[in-house]
């Protein structure tokens, strides 16, 4: 069976290293918020291109600690709206209702399955605060556009950037494209711990400051409580090997472009829609998702040729029970690529052998 994602095989490449550094954290005695996280939060910051990096214990909670720093700093009150793709991942709108705020959908591009700028100043109320952008599979958003929007109306702009580290919009990396955004290190990320772990990043120190004491309990220092805040903080050991594979992060983005082009370049199934992007730089390829009418059968096929694949996603954010208040809206692109979408398999460690066989497998199907 070739894997979707190699998990196991992704992280035996830097196993010494990660060995290494988990053996000098132990050695240290200090495992939370010492100098290994100092040192990422740095050095991702650097890669980022942005002035600050907060290191946090996931990608959701990077999004909710935006947020509601941004109530702390009275630019955001409870009931206010957040504009948010109504086809991304359900992360990126628990954040918004995590908060007391309103998310209000907006359709992607069919094309691009990003957030359609064209379709945002529709849904601009004299609520609206910001505009969340989700860098889905990989792919940055149409920044330009959506930064006038956000200029012409006052409104902040915040990347979830969870599935794109080392994108780039205009040769501005993912990251330091908004007011501030919110990245994941899931182990299944480009770049991923081996655990749960997050980051935020942003220019705006008085924001910064403010994240920070929020997730350490609303403190800057110990014992005294600015804010009613929460625990979130990257641990020691996380942030070490995230440091080891930060290293690498670029060699592993040139590897999953190679494949990615390999597929755009002889998947020829008429009966497959293949993604499409801005330039090179624009897309990473944390997912390479192809679209069919027939994905049951496709996805069928394929198991059965070894192929593993997974759908993301396989539900619409406004079908979800936990916003059942939205169960009879109707958003039908979102909903035509939620019933089309299926992921191949691709990973920095995928072997041309076996991305050729997926070709081959797939130029052979039919419906």
């Amino acid at each position: 069976m070739i894997p979707f994602l190699d998990l196991k095989g992704i992280n035996a490449q830097y196993k010494a290293e990660l060995i290494d550094v988990c053996t000098r954290v132990i050695e240290s005695g200090w495992y939370i918020q010492g100098s290994e996280c100092k040192e990422f939060e740095k050095e991702f910051a650097n890669y980022c291109g942005s002035k600050f990096a907060i290191g946090v214990a996931n990608g959701l909670e990077a999004l909710i600690l935006i947020l509601r720093a941004y109530k702390e700093l009275g630019f955001i009150r409870n009931g206010d709206e957040v504009i948010v793709p109504s086809n991304t991942y359900i992360a990126s709108i628990l954040a918004i209702s995590e908060n007391n705020l309103v998310p209000v959908l907006v359709e992607p591009d069919i094309n691009t399955y990003l957030i359609d700028p064209l379709k945002i100043e529709e849904k601009i109320t004299s609520k609206t605060k910001a505009i969340l952008t989700v860098h889905l599979y990989g792919q940055i958003c149409q920044m330009n556009k959506i930064k006038e929007i956000a200029k012409k109306y006052n409104l902040k702009v915040i990347e979830d950037s969870a599935q794109s580290h080392g994108a780039k919009f205009n040769n501005i990396k993912s990251g330091a494209l908004g007011d501030a955004s919110g990245f994941s290190f899931y182990p299944g990320k480009n770049l991923g711990a081996l655990g749960d772990a997050g980051a935020v990043t942003t220019n705006n120190e008085e924001l910064a400051n403010t994240i920070r004491a929020l997730g350490n309990y609303g403190s800057h220092k110990k014992y005294e409580n600015l804010y009613k805040g929460i625990n979130s903080r990257l641990d020691e050991i996380q942030a070490a090997m995230l440091k080891v594979k930060l290293k690498y992060l670029d060699e592993e983005i040139k590897r999953r472009r190679g494949i990615a082009k390999y597929y755009l370049d002889n998947i020829q199934n008429k009966n497959v829609i293949l993604p499409k992007f801005k330039d090179e730089s624009s897309h990473v390829w944390h997912v390479f998702a192809i679209r069919t009418s027939e994905r049951e059968n496709l996805q069928k096929y394929l198991t059965d040729n070894k192929i593993q694949t997974l759908i993301h996603y396989p539900i619409p954010p406004h079908k979800q029970v936990a916003y059942r208040e939205w169960n009879s809206e109707i958003y039908p692109i979102s909903e035509q690529i939620h019933s089309e979408i299926l992921s191949l398999p691709i990973s920095g460690i995928q072997s041309l052998e076996d991305t050729k066989y997926v070709v081959n497998v797939i130029n052979n199907w039919k419906k």
